[in-house]
């Protein structure tokens, strides 16, 4: 597919054996200048983490896998250039941060585009697959949460058509800093 700067890219789920992909992207990511504030991993500790963990993350959001899936947009020349993941969360559960999951629902996590590539169209392409993967699994919304300080993240989201739910996440190890969640119910996506 093309996007706003004319070069073709493809936009896929990730497979199994991507693994060192997966993660050469993903410390990428957290070297990026927002990481403090878009991650709630640093590059040192991601960096220190076993081949076991890289390959167990990627079997669990590959191509197939239905509690999860990683989609990444791969360049002209093959290249990873961005990615995001969606975790399938089922009611009755709590999530991440202790709050209880009322509805199935996807959590978007691990946005990421190289720098180089943003702006031309091609996070749009990587959210509408991941939310038509999510409502493929029956989901009934789509949320992510995202520091009250990334205002740029904020603004895309929001033209992607998420809204905020008015729930905040106190960060750990920063006073004061919240994380806001955003949501996207299924049918009312852009």
């Amino acid at each position: 597919m093309s996007v706003s700067n004319g070069e073709r890219y493809v936009v896929r789920s990730v497979r199994a054996d991507e693994w060192p992909s997966v993660r050469e992207l993903r410390l990428a990511a957290l070297r990026d200048p927002v990481a403090p504030i878009a991650f709630l991993e640093t590059y040192e500790e991601a960096e220190a983490k076993p081949e076991s963990f890289w390959k167990e993350r990627t079997e669990r959001t590959s191509e197939g896998a239905d509690g999860a899936q990683q989609v990444v947009a791969e360049g002209p020349d093959g290249a990873w250039v961005g990615t995001l993941t969606v975790l399938v969360e089922e009611a009755g559960t709590t999530d991440w941060a202790g709050f209880p999951v009322e509805r199935r629902q996807g959590h978007l996590v691990g946005v990421f585009m190289r720098p180089e590539h943003r702006g031309c169209g091609l996070t749009e392409l990587l959210f509408d697959e991941a939310l038509q993967w999510s409502w493929r699994q029956g989901l009934e919304r789509v949320r992510l949460i995202v520091h009250e300080e990334n205002g740029r993240a904020q603004a895309f989201y929001r033209r992607m058509g998420f809204q905020p739910s008015g729930v905040t996440v106190p960060l750990a190890g920063q006073p004061g800093a919240l994380e806001r969640e955003f949501v996207l119910d299924k049918g009312t996506d852009r």
